[in-house]
């Protein structure tokens, strides 16, 4: 994120966190069964978001499989960040009901960067990400990771130019080949890593501009580290933010070798930008998929949203039309406040917006979907771990909840 942004997360352990929702999920009611029994896989009693309403399935309804097969490319993928736990997980399913059950196969999560025993992905962390992308072949996990840790702390650019130039030097190999052995053990080694993202601006320590040949080396070593470690097929996701902030993002980049998507964080800011000069400002959106293209390399967006112009429509309706043409590999809208839509209620014409373009969609740009039967109950999957939980798969009727606040 820019400057202006700082991501406030919880760091509570994991399992609070899912004892949270299941509490939240209990306090209002009963949820009915959705592939209970012996062949459900998690089996047991489910149970639905604070707020919900539920319904009974109908007589001898066939338990919701494990897991679907998909087509091999079945189009740009889409989902959005909704927090970096297991409630995140557990929001993935009800975003989806949201937008009359769209297809969202991007799971997004951050790594925390206080300490390098959280870099490294400590144990626990990521379990509930894990079995969600692996219950479904066509499912993407995109997992940002910070280079550095005290990431967030404010060191001074003389600090943070010795610490790339270590990085750059191998001192700290062996904590990206523990987050690469950890992700493989997990079943998901072909993650999508953006690796020190926004190094163009100034919020993070692991940003670029105090040693741009440090920082491009030291990016360098820890891709040879991760891509050393048997059965890792990770995609690295080199993401500045838009424009030219601190210093141009192209003197960060690190070459094709050790690139494979060349993403961008993109907020509506600053106040009074209208998209056109977002697409043609320097080192903007125009700029960014040209670059992308010269390079051989595909396109990302894994942070977008709202910002600086409000509850702005017409940056919701530009920017997804955007996506649409260009077709990135994914995006990944950062659905809080004030960012979001599904979990903000300051951006309600946006949101409106948001929906009535991603309603129903599965495979990119597409007509309408046939709605569901009245009084009907979808299971929602909500990942093996957060099943396990909770003691199955809940069933709620989209038409009959709340957003998330």
């Amino acid at each position: 994120m820019t400057p202006q942004r700082r991501r406030v997360r919880s760091r509570r352990p994991v399992v609070v966190a899912a004892a949270v929702v299941v509490a939240a999920a209990l306090a209002t009611g009963s949820g009915c069964t959705a592939g209970a029994g012996p062949d459900a896989g998690s089996g047991g009693r489910p149970v639905r978001a604070a707020g919900a309403a539920v319904s009974r399935p109908a007589a001898g309804g066939k338990p919701a499989p494990a897991a679907v097969a998909r087509p091999a490319d079945p189009g740009p993928a889409f989902g959005a960040y909704l927090d970096y736990g297991p409630r995140g997980v557990a929001r993935m399913a009800l975003l989806s009901q949201w937008l009359g059950g769209a297809d969202l196969r991007v799971g997004h999560t951050y790594l925390p960067g206080d300490r390098w025993s959280n870099i490294e992905g400590r144990s626990g962390f990521l379990g509930a990400w894990a079995d969600w992308r692996r219950e479904r072949s066509d499912r993407m996990l995109v997992l940002n990771v910070p280079m550095l840790e005290r990431n967030e702390e404010g060191l001074p650019d003389s600090e943070v130019r010795t610490l790339l130039r270590q990085g750059a030097a191998g001192r700290f190999d062996h904590h990206f080949r523990a987050l690469a052995e950890r992700l493989v053990a997990l079943g998901v080694p072909d993650t999508v890593i953006v690796l020190g993202w926004e190094m163009n601006g100034v919020t993070y320590t692991h940003r670029c501009g105090p040693d741009p040949e440090a920082w491009q080396a030291y990016w360098r070593r820890i891709v040879t580290a991760v891509r050393a470690v048997p059965g890792q097929r990770f995609r690295f996701d080199f993401t500045p933010s838009r424009g030219r902030d601190a210093v141009p993002w192209t003197r960060c980049y690190p070459g094709d070798a050790t690139v494979d998507i060349v993403g961008m964080d993109s907020y509506d800011q600053p106040a009074g930008r209208s998209f056109d000069e977002q697409v043609t400002e320097p080192y903007g959106l125009r700029f960014h998929v040209d670059f992308a293209k010269s390079h051989g390399k595909a396109l990302s967006y894994p942070e977008w949203g709202l910002f600086r112009n409000g509850d702005n429509p017409e940056y919701m309706r530009r920017m997804l039309d955007w996506m649409d043409r260009h077709r990135p590999l994914y995006n990944t809208l950062t659905d809080y406040c004030p960012h979001g839509v599904w979990q903000c209620a300051l951006n309600p014409r946006a949101s409106r917006v948001y929906r009535s373009v991603l309603f129903g969609r599965t495979d990119g740009p597409a007509g309408p979907t046939a709605p569901r039967p009245p009084g009907s109950c979808p299971p929602l999957g909500l990942g093996g771990w957060i099943e396990h939980w909770i003691g199955g798969r809940p069933c709620v009727r989209p038409d009959r909840w709340p957003r998330v606040r």
